[in-house]
């Protein structure tokens, strides 16, 4: 399948280059794939279409911190390193800017030397290396916390004076080099709502990495090859998704990490388990669902991977004809815009 086949006209004002006032103040386009049809409501109205006995799932996925600026040892100047997996001892895959002043051997030092990378061998990605951090604090979260800055995605230009607000309200697990960005819209009065109303609560992990805004340049579909990101899915959240689908009652996955999460599971063993590892899974018209039963999610970059899984669940025809609607209509686009649910 050619990849053009998943372009459309974005013009750049939409891209939300910060959030919404209020978290749960965006609107909701909904999205109906039997009938065809497409609403236009408001985030809270989100509600009016969860029913007793379904099944939320979450990803709690926490950012980290991981934007460092420091300076060459030796010249001071200035570098920019972004930590993306930790490869054990303190050796981190790691973004560095400009790659061409740093050579194997380079030492960054960040904080007044609080922090130290060695620069190592180069990886596969661009401006890709790998460094080893050196650092007397016990505990190199907190150092980051200190540190690091929020990795906004690069379509984002303004300085995030809230750095929570690219958090959920729900993160938990540190490891993201992005944020979920499907959930930012829920408050604990939204989810609280939805618990009195009989939805069950589901959380899942999903690590984002920056290969969720990795361009495809490949010209057919199928030639692409997706990041691996890490995964687990603990045996409380496979029993009440099992449990959910048993009874005929619907999984509503709240993003597309979640969605990969739950149909990686499925996929590799056949069921919803407990499960952990990492996933490379790259869904796109063609694929099987066997968990998801509806899709909340944002609108996506053109020709990305995202749009190709949204078109997947629903259909790219339908999927094309929401999106031109929702440029008409002058939707909020990407991370901190507006939202759509696929039923």
């Amino acid at each position: 399948m050619d990849v053009s086949q998943f372009d459309f006209e974005l013009p750049e004002e939409l891209i939300a280059q910060e959030p919404a006032p209020k978290r749960s103040g965006s609107r909701l386009m909904v999205v109906n794939r039997e009938n065809q049809t497409v609403e236009h409501r408001r985030f809270p109205d989100l509600l009016e279409y969860l029913h007793p006995g379904d099944v939320l799932v979450l990803n709690d996925t926490r950012v980290r911190p991981a934007r460092l600026v420091g300076v060459k040892e030796g010249t001071g100047a200035r570098i920019e390193l972004l930590l993306l997996n930790p490869l054990g001892g303190d050796r981190w895959e790691a973004l560095v800017k400009p790659a061409k002043r740093v050579k194997e051997g380079t030492v960054v030092r960040f904080g007044d030397g609080k922090l130290q990378a060695v620069a190592q061998e180069m990886t596969d990605a661009a401006g890709g290396r790998v460094f080893q951090l050196q650092y007397q604090e016990q505990d190199l979260e907190i150092l980051l916390e200190r540190l690091g800055e929020m990795p906004l995605p690069p379509y984002i230009h303004r300085r995030l004076d809230e750095p929570e607000r690219y958090q959920t309200v729900y993160s938990r697990a540190v490891g993201s080099a992005a944020a979920p960005t499907a959930g930012l819209h829920f408050t604990e009065d939204l989810l609280n709502r939805a618990k009195e109303k009989g939805v069950k609560i589901v959380t899942i992990t999903l690590h984002v990495g920056l290969g969720t805004f990795r361009p495809v340049t490949a010209e057919s579909i199928e030639e692409h090859q997706m990041h691996a990101e890490f995964y687990e899915v603990s045996e409380e959240a496979a029993e009440q998704i099992r449990v959910a689908k048993a009874k005929g009652n619907r999984v509503m996955a709240v993003g597309t990490t979640s969605v990969r999460t739950l149909e990686t599971v499925a996929r590799d063993h056949g069921e919803i388990r407990a499960a952990r590892g990492w996933t490379d899974i790259f869904i796109y018209p063609g694929f099987p669902f066997r968990v998801t039963d509806a899709l909340l999610t944002n609108f996506h970059l053109p020709k990305s991977t995202l749009l190709m899984l949204v078109s997947a669940f629903s259909s790219r025809e339908l999927m094309l004809q929401a999106y031109r609607t929702a440029v008409r209509e002058k939707y909020r686009f990407f991370s901190f815009g507006d939202a759509m649910l696929i039923l």
